[in-house]
Formats: structure tokens, sequence, C-alpha cells
């Protein structure tokens, strides 16, 4: 049985994930950081499904976690932060923007740190880091966003890095677009729903080999430019 770590899937894409992974007989080892908003993933039954209590910052609590798992094949570093909403240029919150960076890039690295000698010895290796387009200098014809958009654009360089440290061992290394998705961040106005977005996910994941490794893939499977 293959395993698979996702964070964040208390809600949204994330609980989707885990939902469809049970559902393809994965093993699914979820966390979650406040269990007020992950009951729906707490009231789960399912005899492959562990759910931690987890702040991904917390890198000791981290580690412990790491250690609790036995085995692993694919890790989903999903869980992020958008921060906070229309605070243009010159309101920018320097205290908020450290949050989201330390949520949506550095700990999906610190993951990768502590998960490696476990993702190492599985036949599959594969690391994927839910990204966003908004994070693409290409993409970005509006301005504005600073937050958000600085934590991504980073985020998709720290894969960049880990697909060239990793890829000689083995791994393949994602950048994923889950489109505009009806989540409490996206909105209601959104395109897709949480469901159609992890389907497509799961398909570009499974699809992917070393050659795909670094690339930074929308979630119907078509390459995105200019991260």
């Amino acid at each position: 049985m293959n395993t698979v770590v996702i964070t964040g899937g208390n809600r949204g894409i994330g609980l989707s994930l885990v939902k469809q992974y049970l559902a393809m007989g994965w093993k699914v080892e979820t966390t979650y950081r406040d269990p007020n908003s992950a009951q729906e993933l707490l009231a789960l039954e399912e005899d492959h499904l562990r759910c931690h209590q987890l702040d991904i910052t917390d890198y000791d609590a981290v580690n412990r976690f790491a250690q609790s798992i036995n085995a692993l094949d694919l890790l989903i570093n999903n869980a992020g932060y958008y921060g906070p909403k229309g605070y243009g240029f010159g309101n920018t919150d320097v205290e908020e923007w450290r949050r989201v960076f330390e949520i949506n890039t550095i700990a999906p690295l610190k993951l990768v740190e502590a998960l490696h000698a476990k993702l190492s010895r599985s036949s599959i290796k594969k690391i994927a880091c839910i990204s966003s387009k908004v994070g693409s200098m290409t993409e970005n014809t509006s301005g504005g966003g600073y937050i958000y958009r600085s934590s991504k654009a980073a985020l998709n360089s720290v894969v960049k890095s880990l697909s060239n440290d990793l890829s000689p061992q083995g791994f393949t290394v994602l950048a994923l677009h889950p489109g505009w998705v009806k989540t409490q961040m996206g909105g209601p106005n959104a395109l897709i729903d949480t469901e159609t977005s992890a389907s497509g996910l799961i398909k570009v994941i499974e699809q992917a080999t070393q050659e795909n490794s670094s690339q930074f893939i929308n979630y119907d499977g078509s390459l995105l430019l200019g991260r």
C-alpha cells in the first residue's frame, strides 16, 4: 500500500485530496492545525487514515511528526495561508508578510527535509508543492498581492532548488497550480470545485516522471511558464 502525507487536509483542496487518495486505496497521513476547523476530516472513519494535529511552522513538532511516519511514497505540501486581503501598495503588514512566508515557503522546505529519509526508501519518491499562478512573474499583470504573490514565487524557487538537489537521488519535485477553486481563499466566484482541482492534481502527480521535475504545472496538466 502506497502512503501519502498531505498537509492541511482539514478543508478545501486538502480535504478533497485526502478523500480521493483514500478512495484510490492509499494510506493517508494528514495534518490539521485547529480541530475546530477539521470536524469533517476528523469525522472520517477510514482504516488507512491518520490525522495529526500539527503546526507546520513548529519545526520540532514537524520532526516528531516525521519520526511517526513508518513509510512514505509521496509528500503533498498543501497547507497554505493567504494573509490579509485588500492591503495594497503602502499598506503592507510586515508581520503578516513574515507569517505568510513562514507557512507558504519555509515550512514546505522543512517538511521535505524532515521526511527526506522516509521518502528516500520509496520507489516513487515524489514531492508536490501546491503553489499558485499568482506567483508567476509573467502572469502578474495587475500588481498588488505583494504578500501572497511573493511567497508563492519563493516557493517555486524552492521547488527548483529541491529538484536540482534531489533529482540525482531519483526524486520528482513539482510546483502545482490548483486552479481558481471555490474555497475559503478562492471565494464563491471561482471557476472549479475542490473535487475537480484535486482529481486533476492527482492525475498530474501520477503521470509525472523525473523529466517533469522542477516544472510548474496546472491542475489540468498544462505547463505554466515564466514562474
